[in-house]
Order: structure tokens, then sequence, then C-alpha cells
């Protein structure tokens, strides 16, 4: 399987979102609907939960949500040794099979964290 860019990624899970939306019913709305709320803040901080949802995507497999999870990760500000502790957990729970899935993952947060070329020009300069 390729592994699609982070802006990739992105625009196919708007695109793909709002078809689905056009024909969601009541039952599918209502899911999103849980779905968005459980990751609010809340007893636990969003970067917890989105750890939460990082490690158990990984052991579901799931490439997308492993993908969209190490992104929110990032949007939430969740540090790359956090980060390292969860996807162990994850690995130690999966096991072997999710070594695939652990690779894209951390491809992924590379292509999070790589410094911008006005940012490597900028650490270049005297």
């Amino acid at each position: 399987m390729s592994r699609k860019t982070i802006d990739q990624f992105q625009r196919e899970r708007s695109d793909l979102n709002e078809l689905v939306m056009k024909h969601a019913d009541l039952t599918i709305q209502r899911f999103f609907s849980l779905d968005a709320q459980t990751y609010r803040e809340g007893a636990l901080p969003r970067p917890t939960k989105e750890l939460l949802g990082l490690v158990a995507s990984l052991v579901l497999r799931c490439d997308d949500c492993i993908q969209y999870h190490v992104i929110r990760c990032h949007e939430e500000g969740v540090t790359t040794a956090e980060l390292v502790e969860a996807l162990g957990v994850g690995l130690v729970v999966g096991g072997s099979i999710v070594i695939p899935h652990l690779r894209r993952a951390f491809a992924t947060w590379e292509e999070l964290t790589a410094p911008t070329e006005s940012e490597a020009r900028h650490d270049q300069e005297p």
C-alpha cells in the first residue's frame, strides 16, 4: 500500500466525509457526532485521548485511523517522546503484526515534525 502525503490524506478524508454526510441518515450523523464528542476535553485532556485513539488504531491496524490520530497528536502538542511511548504500548498489545503500521505512523510523524524549507534555511544562516 502506498503512503499518502499528509495533504493528500486530509483532502481525501474531507472530501469523503462530505460524501458520507450527503447521504447520512440519523444513525450515521449520530455516530459522527459521538466520535467528535469523545475527543473533546474532559476528565482526560485531548492529547491523551488522541494517544488512546492512536494506540487503539495501531492495534486494530487501521492505517487511515493511525494517520489521522498521528496528525491530531501533533496538532494537540504531543511530544515525540510521548508518541513513542504510546506506540510502544500499541506494539506490545498488538504484537509484531502491527510493525508495518508502526513504520507508517513514524513516517507520518517525521513528515509532520520535519523542518520546513524556510526553517532549514534560517537554521543555516550565520
